[in-house]
């Protein structure tokens, strides 16, 4: 066997950690990294996601640890870290620098000790050393039996990796080539505020993934959106987040960063010891993107992410062991169920109003894992995207039924209706809303807020500043809004000197009439309700007059039967008795209609001013004329040139 010369391996030693300040410049590494991916025997994103994805947590974590290690001992603590040699990323996988010690031993020391033992050494450490040690941290690999000794955080590592059985990458040349550039990712030049490394890839990946004809929507919302629904709610230490539909995680992720902010610098001991550990909580299903929550999770610092692997609308799990400690309800709840989802009689079964729509059935089980009001203490609270065929959709008892539910058992607060164009770069190009509600009290008023006038693409995405909040969740100042937001507004005579009505403005003065707008109004649903039961009543009295008519018909009609009489005055009276049950069916179908026309949440903006064209027929003509002279006029004029 031949032994590589030793000057490739250390030759970018020293090498400087690439800047990645913006999401522009990570896609563009991410990309890179790809490319590499994609000549080494990963040719799909449906091949190298994962592999890059381990790859990547490996390097972050390993970053996360070493920097850990260093605040301990500046402070005289000791450290456990979850990896130690020859497990970690600086020992294998980074590039050897001699002059740059970890513990004793160079930066690289058993890359660098597989590089000169030869070609294919790499592979054989990772495939029969590495991976097996790093699942044996999850299940013990003799027993098959979960790992007693290891931390519960080495237990989400073991989770992580235990898909990964060995590598994918054809060469130790290209993965040497995608190891040195993933170590250029360093945590301290990223910036977290806008995002965050391992998601931000991962979210590139599945647009990558969403070009082969599947659809990543379901897997993330874009962090703005939910950064913006974290800010309404506002979780707080002490309270339990769930999402039953977790994806990526993102929910989880920025709700931790929310609190973890509002704690300061020196929160106690206690304090972020149940954030990290009892805090955060949810439920996956796919089987490529539950590690990647966990990973995700793991590297914001919540170093016990209580997820569940499985279909949460059969309740089967896949993997349980993370989720025992989860309580039976929580305080709060941020989630985005997948649009458009199917799902089959074992998921219906489980739930009171039986449909395939997986947002509705998701929406019934919101409604029963949010925490009751207890004592004095208001229930737990809801931020839910749903799309808005749900909200206006009321031919199917199943969706009329679950908004009822809604209605009956929460505060139905706030509806807002976002831009057409928040989830088309995610492969999903359906119009959605945003709902908030609170547990234990029955909906008397909406309040709306229309943002749908928003022009968002790829180009110009949803941000928090159209919600009208600054990056702590403040009321960000009108010169700082986006014009794509404001429009004319501000020109318009009747608005000089009035500050803009932006939805972080307006939120804290619902249910008053100052919370009204060009971009807001409020429903008032208990009288609603009441017109409703008002209208419905003619058509309930004539479903009691008919139904009390038809009981003697049909006494009579028994009658004549027994008694075998004329077979023409039995067909008149079976004629009457099938006129009757028509018209009582058709005061029902009114009635009913009536009746779920109450729940038809969606947002139409009673501001809209409609733009009529006022011009008559000969002047329409005129400027059809006009307008066919100005292209005769260019189309002569480019003949002139040619």
């Amino acid at each position: 066997m031949s032994t590589p010369d030793k000057t490739l391996e250390t030759s970018k030693k020293g090498k400087a950690p690439k800047s990645i300040a913006s999401t522009q410049s990570l896609s563009s590494f991410v990309k890179a990294i790809c490319d590499v991916m994609r000549r080494s025997n990963c040719a799909s994103a449906l091949q190298y996601v994962p592999e890059l994805t381990w790859i990547l947590f490996l390097r972050i974590l390993d970053a996360q640890e070493h920097k850990a290690r260093e605040e301990a001992e500046a402070l005289g603590n000791d450290y456990s870290a979850a990896l130690t040699a020859p497990y970690r990323w600086q020992d294998w996988a980074a590039p050897f620098v001699a002059d740059t010690l970890s513990e004793g031993k160079p930066i690289g020391w058993k890359r660098k000790e597989l590089f000169e033992a030869g070609d294919g050494k790499l592979f054989e450490f990772i495939n029969n050393e590495l991976l097996p040690h790093l699942h044996s941290l999850d299940v013990d690999l003799i027993t098959q039996l979960p790992n007693v000794n290891a931390s519960r955080k080495q237990r989400v590592i073991g989770r992580i990796m235990t898909a990964v059985e060995k590598v994918r990458v054809d060469s130790e040349t290209n993965l040497r080539d995608i190891l040195d550039k993933v170590h250029e990712i360093h945590i301290d030049h990223i910036d977290d505020t806008h995002f965050f490394t391992l998601s931000q890839v991962y979210e590139d990946l599945l647009l990558k993934m969403g070009e082969k004809n599947s659809d990543g929507g379901q897997f993330f919302t874009p962090r703005e959106v939910i950064r913006g629904m974290v800010h309404v709610l506002d979780p707080q230490a002490g309270e339990t987040v769930y999402d039953p539909c977790c994806g990526t995680g993102g929910f989880l992720a920025v709700a931790f960063e929310h609190i973890s902010r509002n704690l300061g610098n020196a929160p106690a001991a206690t304090i972020l010891d149940a954030l990290k550990h009892d805090t955060f909580f949810g439920r996956e299903k796919e089987n490529l993107v539950f590690p990647i929550a966990l990973a995700n999770l793991i590297l914001h610092g919540i170093d016990q992410p209580n997820l569940w692997h499985g279909n949460t609308l059969t309740n089967r799990p896949t993997y349980g062991g993370l989720f025992e400690q989860a309580p039976p309800t929580f305080d709060v709840i941020l989630t985005n169920p997948p649009f458009g989802g199917k799902e089959g009689s074992d998921a219906q079964k489980n739930y009171s109003f039986e449909t395939g729509s997986t947002q509705v059935l998701f929406l019934q089980h919101i409604l029963a894992e949010l925490k009751a009001p207890l004592d004095g203490k208001a229930g737990g609270r809801c931020g839910i995207v749903l799309d808005e065929g749900l909200l206006f959709r009321n031919n199917e008892s199943a969706f009329v039924e679950t908004k009822r539910k809604l209605v009956d058992e929460c505060d139905l607060w706030c509806i807002v209706s976002l831009p057409g164009g928040v989830f088309s770069t995610a492969g999903a190009g359906v119009k959605t809303n945003l709902l908030f509600f609170t547990k234990g009290k029955k909906t008397e008023r909406i309040w709306y807020y229309d943002l749908s006038q928003v022009k968002i693409g790829k180009k110009s995405p949803m941000t928090l500043a159209h919600f009208g909040f600054d990056k702590q969740g403040g009321v960000l100042a009108d010169a700082d809004l986006p014009r794509t937001l404001t429009g004319d507004w501000f020109e318009q005579e009747d608005n000089q000197g009035k500050p803009f009505p932006s939805f972080a403005r307006l939120r804290t003065k619902n249910g008053t009439p100052d919370a009204d707008s060009d971009f807001s109004w409020t429903i008032d649903f208990a009288v609603r309700r009441a017109k409703a039961q008002a209208d419905m009543l003619p058509f309930l009295g004539a479903v009691k007059n008919l139904s009390e008519e038809l009981l003697p018909l049909k006494e009579n009609l028994k009658t004549l039967k027994k008694d075998k009489a004329d077979k023409g005055k039995v067909a008149i009276v079976e004629e009457a008795i099938k006129a009757k049950e028509k018209a009582i069916r058709e005061a029902q179908t009114k009635a009913a209609d009536i009746d779920a026309s109450v729940y038809d949440l969606k947002a139409v903006n009673p501001h809209i001013k409609a733009i009529s064209d006022t011009r008559t027929v000969l002047e329409i003509i005129d400027n059809i004329n006009l307008q066919g002279q100005i292209v005769a006029t260019a189309m002569n004029n480019l003949r002139g040139l040619l």
